[in-house]
Order: C-alpha cells, then structure tokens, then sequence
C-alpha cells in the first residue's frame, strides 16, 4: 500500500511519501498563485511523523487481491442459523425442557423419520395442492376485478367490507357452507388470498400514468394491448408485492383450515401430535410451514428481478 502525507510547514504545503513506502526520488517544486511552491520529496527527507495539519492519504495496492462479498443468500441465513444456535444451547443448557419444545437434533431426526417413511412427503403435497388452489382462485378474482370496470363495480364494495371482517371467524358459517371436506379449505385459502392481491393491483393499476394510456390511443392500440402493453407492465410491481402478502396468508389459513376435521396434510400431523403431546412433530410442522413460506417469498423475488428488469430501484448494499 501507497501512502502519502500532506503538511503545511512554514507557509508552505509539502507533499512527501510517508516511511516504508514507495516514492519516487526525484523532488520537484512548482509556484502556486500565493507564491508558495509544493514539493515532492524522497521518503527520506520527509519522515512520516506528521505534524499539526498533516493529512495521511493510503491509497490502495492494485495488485492486492480483493476480498470477494458474501453471498446475499448466504447472509439472508445468518438471522435463522443465530436462532437455532440459541435454541440448542437453551435446550443444551436445561433452559428449555424436552416436554415444553424439543430440541434441535431431536426435531431433525423427527422430521427424517417422517420424510424416510413418506408421512411428511404426502401430507405436504396435499397441503401445497390445497394452496396452490386456493391461490390461484383468489388471484383470478383479483386480477378480474381490477382490470375490468365492472368487475369493480360488481367486486370492489363486497371486498372492502370482507376484508374487514377475520378470515377464521368465518370458519363455522363455510363449515355450515361446505361440509367439512376439502371445499372449506380451499374456499377459506382462497377468500384470504384474494385481499392481498386485489388491493395491491387494484392500486397498480389505478397509478398507471395516464400518459402512457394516451400514447397507447395515439399509436391505435387495441383494448387488449392496452392491457397487455401498458396495463399489466405498469401493474406488474404492485401485484407481486400483493402475492408475497397472500402467499404468507396462505400458509398461515391452512395450518387452520386443515385442523378442520382433516385426515391429511401438515396441520393434521400438528393437530395429532398435540393431542399426544408431540412437541418434535409439532415443530417439524411449523419448520415445514416457514421453509414453505420462505420458498415461496423467494420464489416470487426470483421473478421480480426476472420480470421487472427495466424498473431501477434502491437495493441495499
């Protein structure tokens, strides 16, 4: 590394290379517009101690190699691997008893008994085929009611007055609805997908800049080009962010839908391993629940930066 130290001496600014590094040996002055002049002189005539009102300068090596970052992924499980650390020292240390939430190692080897014998692999394929149902009814009747004037009008009021009222209070009236079958999860799943995803695009859409509708009438675009071209692009960013709310909504309904009189699916282990006091099965559930989760939030990350590649944004560093 190259350093250089710049002092004000009697009047005159002298610029030498501190010790140790490398400076040439040649000394030059030239006269400045006060009549001062500003030296470079060898690093021997010019010891690095500094003064009063000298300034160090360390300029990088460039044959130095640099350090390479970490990977963003990588750092996105830093907050997750520091909550199993702690977990495994509390259940390590008897902070947390065995009967109160099972450790670590014990929940592992659990949720391996379970993937080994196909317990776990077929209830989550139920539980994601119940989700992915639900969604894509509440996405449909959200994208439908907010591109078209009378879905609005026909949509909008009865969704401002449901979202108001808590999904899961509505749970005896679909039981009374749909039976206790695989209709009231999916019904529940969907009704509660459906706000998120509305209201976000629903937004989108009404902030699209009417000059580019304007231009779109200009270059005679069609109503369905319109759509395509200018309406959906600009309310792209706003119904991504709706689906990582409703994904998140999803999960949280299922794990109380499916304790609905179910003999299948993720929260049915859940609510059988509560019965006979299962703590390592209950948390294979909710561990199952969360990667899920944080599968999806991905997942719908992945196609932000694949779909909104001409949209510049802050991003943290």
């Amino acid at each position: 590394m190259t350093s250089l130290a710049l002092g004000n001496r009697g009047g005159a600014d002298d610029l030498g290379a501190a010790p140790g590094s490398t400076a040439p040996t040649a000394t030059a002055a030239a006269p400045t517009a006060a009549g001062q002049t500003v030296s470079a002189a060898p690093a021997a005539a010019a010891p690095a101690t500094g003064g009063p009102g000298s300034v160090t300068l360390a300029l990088a090596d460039p044959d130095r190699p640099r350090r390479r970052p970490i990977p963003k992924w990588l750092r996105r499980l830093l907050g997750p691997a520091l909550l199993v650390a702690i977990w495994q020292v509390g259940s390590s240390t008897g902070w947390i008893r065995e009967d109160v939430l099972a450790g670590p190692w014990t929940v592992l080897h659990t949720g391996y008994s379970l993937a080994a014998d196909g317990t776990l692999g077929d209830n989550l394929v139920i539980s994601l085929r119940r989700v992915a149902l639900g969604l894509a009814l509440g996405v449909t009747v959200a994208l439908v009611s907010g591109l078209f004037q009378l879905g609005e009008d026909l949509v909008d009021a009865p969704v401002q007055i449901l979202r108001a009222v808590p999904i899961l209070g509505l749970v005896p009236l679909a039981i009374v609805w749909f039976g206790i079958g695989e209709e009231v999860k999916v019904f529940l799943v969907a009704l509660g997908t459906a706000f998120p995803v509305y209201i976000n695009t629903f937004a989108a859409i009404r902030g699209v800049d009417g000059r580019f509708v304007e231009l779109a009438h200009t270059v005679r675009l069609g109503r369905l080009g319109l759509i395509r071209r200018v309406v959906l692009p600009g309310a792209l960013p706003g119904f991504l962010v709706g689906l990582r709310f409703a994904l998140t909504i999803s999960w949280l309904i299922l794990v109380v839908s499916e304790q609905i009189n179910a003999s299948s699916g993720i929260g049915y282990l859940m609510d059988q391993a509560r019965t006979f006091g299962q703590t390592d099965i209950i948390v294979v559930g909710l561990a199952v629940y969360g990667v899920l989760g944080l599968l999806s939030d991905a997942l719908v990350r992945l196609l932000e930066r694949r779909t909104l590649v001409w949209r510049r944004g802050l991003e943290a560093r």
